[in-house]
């Protein structure tokens, strides 16, 4: 059902982008993408608390501590609901003066980008006080569920494209004005969902205070990793535009469409992932929980390179086909985008796990302080006249510096064996990648940007991929396991 849902998503946001960027022209595209940014960026407050919240959840659910789990639920929300009250005040206070005197917008254009601003804060406010929910659906693993409300989210913002172009008033307003009410009737139809179907779900003020201080400690030095990811992101965005400007945005924010679209295939799989690997933290079944860190960081690696391999041999032409302008830079920023997740896919099972530990002061002081780096480095290389792509190009180095640190941490938290992980992940996935993208890389220097050649490529692109992690990514186990799968689908069919 995950994945059900996320091909019908990525169809629905690559087809919105490109009737949303013809519909507000590049400059205002890329005005709604930084401004959203600067929103997204108070989720350094929220993305620590909600991080605690499916934790806790989470773990709760894997000790099988049902009055625990409501104090929990109730405590969260009240959280959340008092959270959303602070970043309401910090946006007027401090985002206000930052959008006004310090963006590159241009003057046409600031009244609209304050509406922008103001809608884009209350759809970030409704989104975090959904987070419980969210949370409690992902935590009893009722994915079916969670697809069909990320679905039913999808086709209200396929419903938008539609409505932006025959706007009664401003473009860029309204379609501010039409997410927002997108995410209002998402939140209403989690807590419906919720309230019927799990028995903790159903709000009481609470003010337990040690259980807030639990929540609170996990959560305060999570800041810190969410702080440093934040400004990585939305951090490196305002940067471009202080010295790019709201064009260079645009193709910054086509590419981490196309990047988040890609990305989706592993997000469903962390998504299902997750909570065994805490779970099973919980009940103490170590051995089970390195074995989902081990197969769920090469998994998630080999989804991404199976995805991402046909977009990075056809980037120009996809661009082009996609897209009836495509911004200078675009091209560049959609290959780095996607190589930046592949690095960072195998990052994320070694995450959930030290969220799992609880115990993540010394490990977020270290990689989160890695992770700011970002934010500095690129604001330095901009400003001695480097090409925007270099932001990028400093996550991707930053990023495998924090996967060290990640490593070398662990094998203390949880007694995780580096050497096993180098062998067994590491060297497994980049050997697979360099094998699998000769071929389509050699053929694809030889052809021109055709529709039967892009054909050709993305065929050739998947064989090479999908062969060479069968044999060489996978061990014989595994091979038996696909090969068991292959022959039950096969008899169904031939039944049928």
């Amino acid at each position: 059902m995950l994945y059900i849902r996320m091909l019908l998503i990525m169809a629905v946001n690559l087809y919105t982008s490109r009737v949303v960027l013809n519909a507000l022209g590049v400059e205002d595209f890329g005005i709604y993408n930084v401004v959203g940014g600067v929103v997204a960026m108070f989720s350094v407050l929220s993305g620590s608390l909600s991080a605690s919240i499916t934790r806790f959840i989470t773990y709760e659910l894997g000790k099988g501590n049902e009055e625990s789990l409501k104090k929990i639920f109730s405590s969260s929300v009240t959280i959340q609901i008092g959270l959303a009250f602070l970043i309401i005040i910090l946006a007027e206070a401090v985002g206000v003066w930052f959008l006004n005197d310090k963006m590159n917008i241009p003057d046409s254009r600031i009244v609209a980008a304050n509406w922008v601003f103001q809608l884009s804060v209350l759809t970030f406010v409704i989104n975090l006080i959904s987070v419980p929910y969210n949370a409690s659906i992902i935590a009893h693993e009722r994915m079916s569920a969670f697809a069909y409300i990320s679905i039913l989210e999808a086709l209200g913002k396929l419903a938008i494209a539609f409505f932006i172009t025959i706007s009664p008033i401003d473009r860029l307003v309204f379609y501010a004005i039409l997410m927002c009410l997108v995410a209002l009737c998402i939140r209403f139809v989690y807590g419906i969902y919720c309230k019927r179907h799990f028995e903790e779900c159903t709000y009481h003020f609470i003010f337990d205070t040690e259980l807030l201080k639990q929540m609170f400690g996990f959560a305060g030095w999570n800041f810190i990793g969410a702080s440093s990811a934040v400004l990585r992101d939305q951090g490196g965005n305002v940067v471009i535009n202080l010295f790019c400007g709201p064009a260079v945005n645009a193709a910054r924010g086509i590419a981490f469409q196309v990047g988040n679209a890609v990305n989706g295939f592993v997000s469903n799989f962390m998504t299902a992932l997750n909570p065994q690997i805490t779970k099973s933290y919980a009940a103490g079944e170590r051995d089970y929980m390195m074995t989902l860190i081990h197969q769920g960081a090469r998994l998630s690696f080999y989804i991404l390179l199976l995805i991402s391999l046909p977009v990075l041999v056809n980037t120009s032409y996809i661009l082009a086909f996609w897209l009836k302008t495509v911004p200078d830079h675009t091209e560049l920023f959609v290959q780095l985008v996607l190589v930046f997740a592949m690095g960072e896919s195998i990052s994320n099972p070694l995450i959930t796990a030290m969220l799992a530990t609880g115990n993540i002061r010394n490990y977020q002081l270290i990689v989160g302080g890695l992770q700011m780096m970002n934010l500095p480095v690129s604001y330095i290389l901009l400003r001695t006249g480097s090409f925007p792509e270099a932001v990028i190009i400093v996550a991707i180095i930053i990023s495998q510096c924090c996967l060290a640190a990640r490593l070398f941490m662990l094998r203390g938290m949880i007694g995780l064996s580096v050497k096993g992980y180098l062998k067994k992940v590491y060297i497994n996935v980049l050997t697979v990648t360099v094998l699998s993208a000769i071929v389509p890389f050699l053929i694809a220097s030889r052809l021109e940007d055709t529709f039967v050649n892009f054909v050709l490529l993305c065929c050739l692109s998947v064989a090479c991929t999908g062969l060479t992690v069968y044999y060489v990514g996978c061990n014989k186990t595994e091979r038996r396991f696909v090969k068991k799968k292959i022959y039950a689908i096969r008899n169904k069919i031939s039944k049928r």
